[in-house]
C-alpha cells in the first residue's frame, strides 16, 4: 500500500468518491495509485507533458498491478482529453499561471468536468481571482504543513454550459450548483483572495500559523528596509505595509 506525503494526501482527500479522474502532471502517479488502492475512484488517466515522468509513473503503476485501472497518456494539460471523458481533474504541484493556462486553453473539457482539485505551488491569489471571475465555484479549501512548507489547495466546480452533465457533487445539488455558478459571479475581498475565504471563515488552524509567521517575517523585512535611505526603498516600504495590513486582516478572523 502506497503512503502519500501530507501534501499529496491533502490533494487525495479532496477527490470525489466514485469518480473517474485525470491526474494532470502526474509525475510519479502516486495520487491515482493511492486512490485506486483505497477504492476511492473507479479509475484514472495519469497524464504528463514529458515522457520521462510518464515512464516513471508507468513503472510505479505496474509495480502495484494497476495497469487495468490507470491509463497513461502523454498530454500538454487537457490537450489529450475529450469533453466528458473524466469527471474530476487533479492539477497539483505546478505554478498557478500554468494552471490558469490549462483550465482556459481547453474550456470545452474544463466545463465538462464535475470538479477540479487544484494545488498550486505559486500564484494562489491570481488563480483564486481567475476562478471567481470566470464563474468557478470554490467548494472546499485546505492547507497542510509539510516540514516547513505550507501547501494550500482548493476544490472547485467549473462553470457549466447548457446541456453539460452536472451531477450532485459532495452533497451539493445540481440546481444549487447551477444557480450559484451561472446566475452571478461571487465577489471575494483581497484578504479572501490572498488567504482563502473558506479557510478564513473556518478559522483553519494551520492558516493561523502561516499568517502569524508571515507577520513576523514581513515586519522584520520592513524594519530592515526602513533603515536604508534609498529612493527605491519608499515603494518597497509601501508594498510591505500593504502586505502586512493584509496579513493582519487575515489574523483578525481568528479574534472573533
Amino acid at each position: 500500500m502506497i503512503k502519500l506525503s501530507k501534501r499529496l494526501q491533502g490533494v487525495a482527500n479532496l477527490v470525489t468518491e466514485g469518480s473517474y479522474i485525470a491526474d494532470v502532471g502526474t509525475d510519479h502517479a502516486y495520487v491515482p495509485i493511492f486512490l485506486c488502492q483505497k477504492n476511492i475512484i473507479t479509475g484514472a488517466i495519469a497524464m504528463d507533458v514529458s515522457e520521462g515522468p510518464l515512464g516513471v509513473a508507468g513503472g510505479n503503476i505496474r509495480n502495484y498491478g494497476l495497469e487495468k485501472q490507470i491509463e497513461l497518456r502523454l498530454s500538454d494539460g487537457f490537450a489529450a482529453l475529450t469533453p466528458g471523458e473524466v469527471e474530476v481533474a487533479i492539477l497539483a504541484g505546478m505554478g498557478g499561471a500554468i494552471m490558469i493556462k490549462i483550465l482556459s486553453s481547453h474550456m470545452n473539457v474544463t466545463t465538462s468536468l464535475q470538479a477540479c482539485v487544484l494545488q498550486p505551488l505559486s500564484g494562489l491569489y491570481k488563480i483564486r481571482e481567475f476562478l471567481i471571475s470566470n464563474g468557478f465555484m470554490i467548494v472546499k479549501e485546505d492547507l497542510v504543513k509539510e516540514k516547513d512548507n505550507f501547501y494550500p489547495m482548493v476544490k472547485v466546480i467549473p462553470p457549466k454550459k447548457e446541456g453539460n452533465k452536472n451531477d450532485t457533487t459532495d452533497g451539493i445539488s445540481k440546481d444549487s450548483i447551477d444557480s450559484k455558478v451561472n446566475d452571478s459571479k461571487e465577489e471575494w475581498s483581497k484578504v479572501e483572495l490572498a488567504y482563502g475565504k473558506l479557510l478564513l471563515e473556518g478559522k483553519h488552524p494551520i492558516l493561523k500559523e502561516f499568517l502569524e509567521r508571515e507577520l513576523i517575517a514581513k515586519t522584520a523585512i520592513l524594519e530592515h528596509v526602513e533603515t536604508k535611505a534609498r529612493v527605491e526603498s519608499k515603494k518597497r516600504i509601501e508594498a510591505l505595509q500593504d502586505e502586512i495590513d493584509l496579513v493582519r486582516k487575515g489574523i483578525s478572523y481568528y479574534a472573533v
